[in-house]
């Protein structure tokens, strides 16, 4: 089993994120934005990131949604999370055991995850905030990025 990006570790970060929005609920267009902007939250104004700025971000950001997926069928099987249908679409919340379960880990890394989930769910979640408008955003940017690092096509820098 690869250790990284494994649905045990993409669901102990979803249900990072679900306890500090507890009991509000999030989607999973939601869920894939905070999880991008709590690892990388340096890049988006915040704390300094977890995780590196890879050149191979924008392909990070397209699996997440699945590995995310992943993740949620490990909690809502352990009863760490809970799903339900609404008029727009499947939301997730932390059981009531979620964050009680958040609560008595103690390594480094899911206390440095904790902080940086209550900024991006305070900085980046709620109505004012379309998850799927500011996910664009962010692949534009890198597109952006990626284009002005290139040599455009027929230029004198070919």
């Amino acid at each position: 089993m690869n250790p990284l990006n494994s649905p045990l570790e993409v669901g102990m970060r979803a249900l990072v994120l679900l306890s500090e929005s507890f009991p509000e609920p999030l989607d999973l267009a939601q869920l894939v934005y905070l999880d991008h902007a709590m690892l990388h939250s340096g890049d988006m104004n915040g704390p300094p990131s977890l995780h590196p700025s890879l050149p191979a971000g924008p392909g990070e950001l397209a699996m997440k949604r699945q590995l995310i997926e992943q993740g949620l069928l490990v909690l809502l099987r352990a009863g760490l999370a809970d799903v339900q249908a609404t008029a727009d679409g499947l939301v997730y919340r932390a059981s009531e055991e979620g964050p009680g379960f958040v609560d008595i880990l103690e390594a480094p890394y899911i206390g440095a995850l904790r902080q940086r989930a209550q900024w991006a769910v305070q900085a980046h979640a709620g109505p004012r905030v379309d998850a799927r408008e500011a996910t664009q955003a962010i692949t534009k940017r890198w597109a952006e990025e990626l284009r002005g690092g290139l040599p455009l096509s027929g230029s004198d820098h070919e």
